[in-house]
């Protein structure tokens, strides 16, 4: 709890009474106005700015709006926005009946995740239609679901990063029953549940916090203008607020844990960060219910700070996505060096991703102008994320266009199996475990003309560096969402069915074979051979190993395996995997022909 003791923000049901919160520092007069049944409730001032009422008058699905001094808002904390972003609040009961109470999430160490848009993933755009898909992500053996923002934003089409009310469940995805439903489904299941939330800024249409009080602060500017307050005057209001909405998300909704959206852009030079806050508070939530509960991060500044405990002054968050194994990966296979991926060079950076993480540990980065990052040594495999393809990777190209359609099978194929091999955790996106041609690119539905023109524009710009002769799509078009969907259909159908045995054979390689699902970044070791471009790794634990052999060529190459041990073939990305391991070998191996931009795993005998 924060150190004003505040336990819960906005409207909140507790036993026959509703509890209001609001903070408003500035405010003359607050007052709770239900329309729909003529009342108004005044809030009386409390400590620290805010303004607070019981009231046994509010039943849950009532609508309501907060007057601050003469003018009236929907609430900031809504848990329920179902006339959209600008309309009235209303009073939800988060009470449900769970059936998840013997689930425990995975360790950290196993965990294989999905990422998942809600909008896009079926053609029902809603929580319904990801609960239906429950026994095809069960086959496919991921064990985690990470679902993208979900917080309301304007309109129904969104990547979810424009939210304005981060209590409230989009409501045209179903709102707060339907995803508490989904987390009990999935728990069933036994497949975890991540959810991606947004601390470093507020979208831009709908946003009436400033109308409250300075839960932003011109001291700092992002991306997305003036900064969150959390280290100016009256910061506690917006550091409350975020551990609130944290709070609920584990508790009210059983979620098993967060991924906190670009945290470098949180500025805090406070005593106290608000991420060590969110650990701590964390911490307390893990004892109280005795489940596991994480904390990943994205986060580009290659800072070890964040992944340091807490009695180093450290944030002390779970995992971090690892953006530059995802940038060396494509390079390594192709990728034009343009865009942030101009000083990533290929093969050597990947080995380096292997080994120690951060490519840029402390190095001078051109594209930075400047020496950038710290070294990662100590920091356990599964404190990194990494993926071949995420929501960013995919749709933060021009066309929101997939590996599958830039790059050959097989090299689509490669860039998987290393992410499979890694000591990290391995994070796929929607769709890619069946190679679908479907694009994801950026989307948008604001009711703002002005606005959207700027979002427009802004698209346009950014891809300064990678433009050619197509047009950038447009993001408030509904038919670039709708091109966005998922077609599951694709699945009764070549090359489809392929890829996803391929992918169903990947993950259930990294998951029962003894030494890959539980990799230690001190078991292995890495050897790149930057002139016939072939990366090995080695994975040793006692007297079991395994070798692991990529070609990142175009042309057959011949290798000799380590004389120590006897060799067999355990995988091949370019075999069909119709068993989870695929043993041709009668006789131990001493050398192999390695087709191009192919993978290999050998086992010792």
């Amino acid at each position: 709890m924060s150190k004003t003791e505040i336990k819960h923000v906005g409207v909140r049901f507790e036993g026959e009474s509703c509890q209001i919160c609001v903070w408003a520092p500035i405010a003359k007069i607050v007052i709770c106005r239900l329309h729909d049944k003529n009342l108004e409730i005044p809030l009386k001032p409390q400590q620290y700015g805010y303004w607070y009422a019981e009231s046994t008058l509010i039943t849950p699905g009532d609508r309501y709006k907060i007057d601050v001094d003469g003018n009236e808002f929907p609430d900031p904390a809504s848990l329920s926005q179902p006339e959209g972003v600008h309309g009235p609040s209303a009073a939800m009961d988060l009470r449900f009946n769970w059936t998840d109470q013997d689930y425990q999430p995975p360790k950290n160490s196993e965990f294989v995740i999905y990422e998942v848009h809600v909008g896009t993933f079926t053609s029902s755009h809603d929580f319904d239609g990801v609960i239906k898909k429950i026994p095809h992500l069960k086959d496919l053996g991921i064990t985690a679901i990470e679902i993208m923002p979900i917080a309301q934003f304007p309109g129904v089409r969104n990547w979810g990063y424009d939210g304005v009310f981060p209590f409230a469940v989009q409501h045209s995805y179903g709102g707060v029953s339907e995803f508490q439903r989904l987390v009990n489904a999935f728990h069933a299941a036994n497949i975890a549940v991540i959810l991606d939330v947004v601390y470093n800024h507020i979208g831009p249409e709908g946003n009436y916090f400033s109308n409250y009080g300075p839960y932003f602060t011109d001291k700092y500017h992002t991306p997305w203008g003036d900064a969150l307050n959390y280290d100016d005057r009256f910061c506690h209001g917006q550091r409350d607020f975020v551990v609130n909405n944290v709070r609920m998300w584990f508790e009210d909704f059983h979620i098993d844990a967060l991924r906190l959206d670009a945290v470098h852009a949180i500025k805090d030079f406070g005593a106290v960060h608000i991420l060590q806050e969110i650990r701590k508070e964390t911490d307390q939530i893990i004892i109280k219910s005795g489940k596991n509960r994480f904390l990943f991060v994205e986060c580009d500044l290659n800072d070890r700070r964040f992944l340091d405990p807490l009695t180093k002054n450290g944030f002390n968050m779970d995992a971090q996505w690892l953006d530059e194994f995802h940038h060396a990966l494509r390079v390594s296979v192709g990728e034009p060096k343009k865009g942030y991926y101009e000083e990533f060079n290929g093969l050597n950076d990947l080995a380096k991703a292997y080994e120690k993480a951060y490519v840029f540990d402390g190095n001078y980065s051109f594209h930075r102008e400047k020496f950038f990052g710290t070294d990662s040594f100590g920091l356990e495999g599964p404190r990194f994320i990494v993926f071949c393809q995420n929501h960013d990777q995919v749709g933060n190209r021009m066309l929101g266009d997939r590996a599958v359609t830039i790059y050959s099978t097989a090299k689509a194929r490669l860039m998987a199996f290393a992410v499979f091999m890694s000591p990290y955790l391995p994070l796929l996106f929607m769709g890619e475990e069946w190679g679908t041609e479907k694009p994801f690119p950026y989307f948008i539905s604001h009711g703002d003309p002005e606005l959207v023109q700027q979002v427009r524009e802004g698209r346009k710009k950014e891809f300064e560096d990678f433009l050619t002769n197509s047009n950038v799509p447009d993001p408030q078009s509904e038919s670039t969402f709708r091109e966005a969907v998922l077609d599951w259909e694709e699945l009764n159908s070549e090359p489809y069915r392929q890829r996803l045995l391929y992918y169903k054979s990947l993950i259930a390689l990294r998951k029962t074979h003894p030494l890959l699902k539980d990799i230690q970044r001190n078991e292995l070791t890495v050897k790149c051979i930057e002139d016939r471009k072939i990366l090995l790794l080695r994975v040793q634990k006692k007297e079991r190993a395994i070798v692991v052999i990529m070609n990142f060529s175009d042309i057959i190459q011949r290798v000799n395996l380590p004389e120590d041990l006897k060799w067999r073939l355990i995988f091949d990305t370019h075999e069909t995997q119709d068993e989870l391991i695929v043993d041709t070998n009668e006789h131990a191996i001493t050398a192999y022909s390695l087709s191009p931009w192919s993978g290999y795993v050998f086992s010792a005998q």
